[in-house]
């Protein structure tokens, strides 16, 4: 019994922490991190979007012909996380806007656990010092944020046995 109650009291600690140390990234200053890989030639998105009304209607893209959305693409769509006043910038469920140097903040709100571990430095690339300045990679600098997951790698056959000289 006192086994089962300590065990479940670490859990409920374990979780309280986690919990805690998400709010609290949140409200720490923003992490430093390089510019984001947007394709080129087609950012500012403002250039071509300013002239075009906008079309909330859910479709398959016409211009955009090269993104296929493959995150789940069964309830989500481009004006989700984009934003349809303003193409430059990307939107929290809030509302609020965020320029594509967060992003991380917006996948953080789908993604929790992995903007844990990415604030703590265990998913994703962080360099610098341990108890100083950081800098953290953004999560489009690896995964594509139309088709996030990494593409299946076909297994390799197990190295050979090696063999000692005169055998």
């Amino acid at each position: 019994m006192r086994n089962a109650l300590f065990a479940l009291t670490a859990t409920a600690f374990l979780t309280l922490a986690a919990v805690a140390l998400v709010h609290g990234a949140a409200q720490q200053e923003r992490p430093e991190v390089p510019p984001p890989p947007l394709s080129d030639g087609i950012f500012p998105c403002s250039e071509c979007h300013k002239s075009l009304p906008v079309n909330r209607t859910r479709r398959k893209l016409e211009f955009h012909d090269e993104i296929q959305l493959k995150h789940d693409e069964q309830n989500r769509w481009c004006l989700d996380c984009h934003n349809a006043d303003n193409r430059d910038v990307l939107h929290l469920a809030s509302g609020e806007l965020v320029p594509f140097n967060e992003s991380y903040r917006l996948c953080g709100q789908c993604h929790g656990e992995k903007y844990r571990d990415w604030r703590a430095g265990v998913h994703g690339r962080r360099i610098g010092d341990w108890n100083g300045h950081k800098q953290y990679l953004l999560c489009p600098n690896c995964h594509n944020p139309h088709q996030p997951r990494f593409k299946s790698l076909e297994p390799k056959p197990a190295p050979s046995r090696p063999t000692r000289p005169g055998m």
